[in-house]
């Protein structure tokens, strides 16, 4: 018999409740929910217990929930009026449960949780916990694994397109529209995050937005953008230069190519997270350019954008083999610009796999 994905990410769940001595565990953080029920509603919470599983959510995704619950013997609630938490709560209540329960404590309001005991007549002891669900989220299975090459195929795509669309007089915003309009022409959701195009001096801050700012001759030009395929996130950055680079911006670009080259050699399982961050700074350290680094090398990247490990200073704990980071070394100079090389990158056990495949090498436009 073949057990659907989602049973197994339950299951595991449930090795860790036994574990942390929870027989119930309510989870409201929705990328949370659609890993472990593929429910895709915006408003739903997911009670799992050692017997059984129940997604609560409203009527407006009644057919839409039994269909997406079909695979994962899941149960169904359609409640009215509070939901989430305190329909959890009440439930439990309703049954006389008197076990140990527990909530997501990164993801519940003080007036959440308040409401959820309230719900549960008081007589249920509640616990917060934190990062269990993240914790599975850090290992992809073979269908996570396969959408996130999808989601970096396409934003490479993208990205390749659109370099002949950089030029003189076109403004930021403008092809940060271009691009999120071809990221949803080839299938994507929707960005992953709000596309980053910025120029010139614009191009010092790590999180810009795109703004009316015509691109000029002469200065560098940083787009950091991705694409949601398939419920999976891609992320990426490229710099190029509008004209002929001088010797100094080459050799910012040449110590960023070469420090993200280093961080992605420090990539296997059991290394720390650390490392990648570390190998990155000695490259740049030798470059002089340490100082304008000022972000860490890389993050977790699945359901969301921003995921479980952190790539960067004192982080101790180890690599796992099939998770997906990115590797993404900048330096940033007030007054000149930015270089940021940003790719999505699958750890093996026999070395790291680049999902991203756009040019790495330093485009003058």
């Amino acid at each position: 018999m073949i057990i659907s994905p989602r049973r197994k990410r339950v299951a595991r769940l449930r090795e860790l409740m036994e574990r942390g001595g929870v027989d119930a565990l309510l989870v409201t953080h929705i990328p949370n929910v659609f890993y472990l029920s593929g429910f895709t509603g915006d408003s739903g919470a997911l009670l799992v217990e050692q017997s059984r599983a129940t997604l609560f959510t409203d009527s407006r995704f009644t057919t839409q929930a039994g269909e997406e619950l079909a695979p994962t013997r899941i149960g169904l609630k359609i409640v009215k009026g509070s939901l989430g938490a305190a329909a959890a709560g009440a439930e439990l209540a309703r049954r006389r449960f008197r076990g140990r329960a527990a909530f997501e404590g990164a993801r519940v309001t003080v007036a959440e949780a308040a409401r959820m005991r309230k719900a549960s007549g008081g007589k249920i002891r509640w616990r917060a916990v934190v990062g269990w669900v993240e914790q599975l989220r850090r290992v992809k299975d073979e269908d996570e694994i396969e959408r996130m090459r999808e989601a970096a195929q396409l934003g490479s795509k993208v990205i390749v397109e659109v370099l002949s669309l950089i030029r003189p007089g076109v403004r930021e915003c403008d092809l940060a529209a271009e691009i999120e309009f071809r990221m949803r022409r080839g299938g994507a959701s929707g960005p992953a995050f709000e596309t980053i195009v910025a120029s010139g001096p614009r191009g010092a801050l790590p999180h810009a937005r795109a703004t009316t700012k015509a691109f000029r001759p002469n200065e560098l030009v940083v787009i950091d953008m991705g694409a949601i395929l398939r419920h999976y996130c891609s992320d990426l950055t490229r710099t190029v230069y509008l004209g002929r680079a001088p010797s100094r911006v080459r050799q910012w670009y040449r110590a960023v190519a070469e420090a993200q080259v280093a961080a992605c050699q420090t990539l296997r399982p059991g290394a720390p997270c650390a490392a990648p961050d570390s190998a990155a700074r000695d490259v740049l350290r030798g470059y002089g350019l340490e100082k304008a680094f000022i972000h860490s090398t890389g993050h977790g990247l699945g359901i969301e954008v921003h995921e479980e490990p952190r790539l960067g200073r004192g982080q101790s704990l180890p690599l796992d083999a099939s998770s997906v980071v990115t590797i993404e070394p900048g330096v940033y100079l007030e007054g000149a610009g930015g270089v940021r090389i940003e790719d999505d990158v699958l750890v093996l056990p026999g070395g790291p796999e680049v999902l991203t495949d756009a040019p790495r090498d330093f485009l003058e436009l």
